[in-house]
């Protein structure tokens, strides 16, 4: 057996913002492109910072994309998300196709805390006193105790007249009515 649960955080998992209720939101707040300008191992993440940067911030106007060059260090991709969550990738000797990649799941994926503990598999924001609602809950108690087959039960329920079925009779009661009063002035 494990302990490694005593150091993750635990909670509950919840849709972020109410997330596909109402509409979406990207989850991914800022994007931040790290690099060197003169060292090799930046050169596809420099590649995409001179081609292909402006057309993803065109695409993504709700991401924030910050550039920091740094002197002699690994470039860098750090995501940071509506939750405080940050991740980063190492993109040493990434060609821009590969960071393009990174930068397109990083913007899709919520991080959610999926190392988290969590407490349960269901959480809401509000709990009903009458306890979870099931497909026995109005059932009829009768039920419980019948032998099936029953007539009584099984029996067709009486339908009632629908509403297109009642407007219509009461066109034809009121054309009757009206061809009736004709026909009474007529041999007045």
């Amino acid at each position: 057996m494990s302990n490694h649960h005593l150091l993750l955080k635990s909670g509950f998992l919840r849709a972020p913002l109410s997330n596909g209720i109402g509409r979406y939101v990207g989850q991914l707040q800022r994007i931040t492109l790290k690099f060197c300008k003169s060292h090799p191992t930046s050169k596809g993440m420099r590649d995409f910072l001179e081609n292909h940067l402006i057309d993803y911030a065109k695409e993504n106007p709700g991401v924030v994309v910050y550039v920091k060059p740094r002197r002699h260090r690994t470039p860098v991709i750090v995501a940071e998300y509506l939750n405080g969550e940050k991740h980063w990738v190492a993109v040493k000797n990434f060609e821009f196709q590969h960071i393009q990649k990174w930068l397109e799941l990083m913007r899709t994926q919520a991080q959610d805390g999926s190392k988290m503990r969590l407490r349960k598999m269901w959480h809401t924001e509000f709990p009903s006193i009458q306890g979870p609602w099931t497909p026995f809950t109005f059932v009829n108690p009768i039920v419980n105790i019948t032998k099936f087959p029953d007539d009584q039960l099984g029996a067709a329920p009486k339908q009632r007249k629908t509403a297109t079925e009642i407007l219509l009779e009461m066109y034809k009661a009121e054309k009757s009515n009206q061809t009736k009063l004709i026909e009474n002035n007529s041999n007045n």
